[in-house]
């Protein structure tokens, strides 16, 4: 029988999609990466793959799972497999860099980024960017792991002195614009299938690691929820409204992205820049209950992939 296969590092994450695809009665399996064998002698099974690997894998002790998943996707692809978020869109997950080149085809503005391969070499790519403050990054990070903003090189050359730069995976620094979203909060916009779902607003005030999932609420010291006299730190927007919409789905579409989100912030010019494109998107519950509407993220998901499915059934049984 034909399934939906979850490929994944983190059951966390997948906990609210397994229960979307028990309510839509989908038959699913999940392949966990961290350990994993393939036969490439075999042709893998019929039905729908569904990539999730994060670039934030190296945060829960799989600092493989992108690198094996490439291997795998790479032999779906050989038995022409249906993939949603294919070996593009696992590619732009864990290379920032290439997120921005994308975007540049597109002409998507994005935050201006210069890259260096060592930390001696940050500070001339600081006198290059001539921007303060600045935001310093890994081009593999997830979660907004590693992010630093820094006021001055001074404080730079401080933080390299003092080994404070922090660790890149792959040996690529990222020295880039900061943007002072003009409210304090960023925007993420929401597509599944290539449609829009919705976008949600984020309180970035308390720092870059902005997930949303809800295990991150409980997990993340940097994630923190707001109290009851905040406004929420995650707010889906109603009536929202964005001429670059349109835009970002060919941009998703182009690259392979079947299921992702747009992340950007607006500065006071009132001008979209994008600083991250997310090939594993999560949404977070709470926000999704005060919208007052039916839309939740992995519900549309499952629903979305439950589709594809009936597809390849269609299409084998026409060709039978």
């Amino acid at each position: 029988m034909k399934k939906i296969y979850v490929i994944h590092e983190n059951d966390d994450w997948v906990l609210p999609l397994r229960t979307a695809f028990q309510q839509l009665n989908l038959p699913f399996e999940e392949w966990f990466v961290d350990k994993l064998s393939l036969d490439l002698s075999k042709a893998p099974p019929e039905g729908i793959f569904y990539n999730r690997i994060s670039a934030s894998s190296h945060t829960r002790d799989h600092r493989f799972a992108p690198e094996f998943t490439e291997n795998l996707l790479a032999w779906l692809h050989r038995h022409g497999r249906t993939v949603i978020n294919g070996r593009r869109a696992l590619q732009l997950e864990v290379r920032k860099s290439e997120q921005y080149l994308a975007l540049q085809e597109f002409g998507i503005a994005h935050p201006k980024t210069i890259i260096v391969n060592a930390v001696d070499l940050l500070p001339q790519a600081v006198d290059q960017l001539n921007l303060f403050p600045f935001i310093i990054k890994p081009n593999r990070g997830g979660k907004g792991t590693g992010v630093q903003l820094i006021q001055s090189k001074e404080r730079l050359l401080q933080a390299i002195q003092n080994n404070q730069i922090g660790e890149s995976l792959d040996g690529i620094w990222l020295v880039q614009e900061y943007v002072q979203p003009a409210n304090g909060r960023v925007v993420r916009a929401e597509f599944v299938g290539g449609k829009f779902l919705y976008a949600v607003s984020i309180d970035s005030s308390n720092g870059f690691q902005l997930c949303p999932a809800d295990v991150c609420q409980i997990e993340d010291a940097f994630c923190p929820v707001g109290n009851a006299t905040d406004q929420p730190k995650f707010e889906i927007l109603d009536n929202y409204e964005n001429g670059d919409l349109e835009q970002y789905a060919a941009f998703l579409k182009a690259n392979d992205i079947g299921i992702g989100a747009i992340e950007y912030a607006e500065n006071e010019q009132g001008q979209r820049l994008v600083y991250d494109v997310n090939t594993n998107t999560n949404y977070n519950s709470a926000a999704e209950a005060s919208f007052g509407n039916e839309k939740r993220g992995m519900f549309e998901i499952a629903k979305f992939l439950g589709e594809a499915l009936r597809a390849t059934r269609e299409t084998a049984r026409l060709r039978a």
